[in-house]
């Protein structure tokens, strides 16, 4: 594997932002950091690839880590190769590693789904499946969203099992109401396996969120939404959130499913390394012209929300994670905090390892992008995803 440097940018480690700077990638890992006074001292192998970003941001590769579908592909399809699909059309959107999202299914289905991204792991032709996370079963009826609630079940571990056992340990991260009964024993069960749990489609009370925090949910899905409101008498789940810095919390930022306002709002309070930047994404998402579906129902697009037929719920995103971060600069944070929340967050908050920062020893995943957000180029494992140099 040929070095590849990248030199004349500006680069976004992750913790801070550096301009004319270099990065050299060796053996599938950063090699170097260093400015581009000393690239042009150095001497690099005869056969490296050498590229001028010409002033492009150079940021740790994406990492979505709550989408369940991409570019026609999902994970209600059951399928490997729809899997491997979603990983290629990824990777050209500088996502450099994902959790495929699985929604509630009745058993054999769900079983089906996780072995189909697990088959993919290891033969990625993009980006990276770092895990599954499962976005239920154990979730409330009170707030589904466009879950569907036949397969919503109380807690059961000997599901839990199956489901695990299907995973062959790469579960990764799991979506829990943390009011149901016999929470407790499955939080412990899920610790013990290095399962991260998300307090999500929740209608947890404020002492409920403080007993899930004793027994480890410590990170929430799409916070704001399919969760219980903020109210004086009794904060809810929104309120544990806003209250408690310890709880992270993932954020869809297209400015429609929570307002750019409540954003600045909760970074006031909330440190920036407790948010994490998702797509939550469906399957139509960036899909050319034709009947959509997602969790195998019809929905269609409208201000960029995918909304179900039926009833017109929102069903989901079409946010891409560049786009994620080009909204959440329009919106006011710093553009260092946008890739901090789209890349360095989910790693260390989900443990998917030395990935999500652009230092020495880290795993090379990069995507350039220039100032209109226009993905350039993307690296994952020191391989080229895209190279439009």
């Amino acid at each position: 594997m040929p070095q590849i440097v990248l030199h004349n940018g500006n680069i976004l480690a992750g913790y801070a932002s550096m301009e004319k700077c270099a990065v050299l990638v060796e053996d599938g890992r950063i090699g170097d950091v260093f400015s581009e006074r000393r690239f042009e001292q150095k001497r690099f192998d005869a056969d490296a690839v050498v590229l001028d970003v010409g002033g492009a941001n150079i940021a740790p590769g994406l990492i979505d880590t709550h989408i369940h579908g991409f570019s026609g592909y999902g994970t209600e399809d059951l399928s490997a190769d729809a899997i491997a699909a979603m990983s290629e059309r990824l990777g050209t959107f500088g996502v450099t590693a994902f959790c495929p999202t699985i929604y509630p299914m009745d058993e054999g289905d769900m079983v089906a789904s996780i072995r189909a991204c697990v088959a993919v792991i290891g033969k990625e032709p993009g980006a990276k499946v770092m895990g599954v996370h499962l976005e239920g079963p154990f979730i409330s009826p009170a707030r589904l969203g466009v879950q569907r609630p036949e397969f919503v079940k109380p807690v059961d571990l000997d599901l839990m099992e199956r489901l695990y056992q299907a995973g062959a340990g790469h579960i990764s991260n799991m979506t829990v109401a943390p009011e149901i009964k016999g929470m407790h024993e499955l939080a412990l069960y899920c610790i013990k396996r290095g399962i991260v749990l998300q307090a999500g489609h929740t209608d947890a009370t404020y002492e409920n969120m403080l007993e899930g925090m004793q027994a480890g949910i410590l990170h929430s899905t799409h916070f704001f939404n399919a969760m219980s409101r903020l109210h004086h008498r009794d904060p809810g789940a929104v309120g544990a959130i806003m209250i408690h810095s310890e709880l992270s919390c993932e954020i869809i930022a297209d400015g429609r499913h929570v307002h750019p306002d409540l954003i600045k709002l909760l970074l006031r309070d909330k440190p920036v390394s407790k948010v994490v930047l998702v797509t939550d994404s469906l399957k139509p998402t960036e899909q050319a012209n034709c009947p959509l579906f997602a969790n195998r129902e019809e929905v269609y697009l409208k201000d960029e929300l995918f909304l179900r037929k039926g009833d017109d719920v929102i069903a989901g995103s079409s946010l891409t994670m560049i786009k994620g971060i080009q909204n959440l600069v329009k919106f006011g944070i710093p553009l260092e905090s946008a890739v901090e929340m789209a890349s360095t967050n989910p790693s260390r908050i989900i443990g998917l390892g030395k990935r999500g920062l652009l230092v020495p020893g880290y795993e090379a995943d990069l995507v350039v992008f220039d100032d209109t957000f226009r993905v350039i180029a993307s690296i994952a494992g020191g391989r080229f995803l895209k190279n439009d140099f």
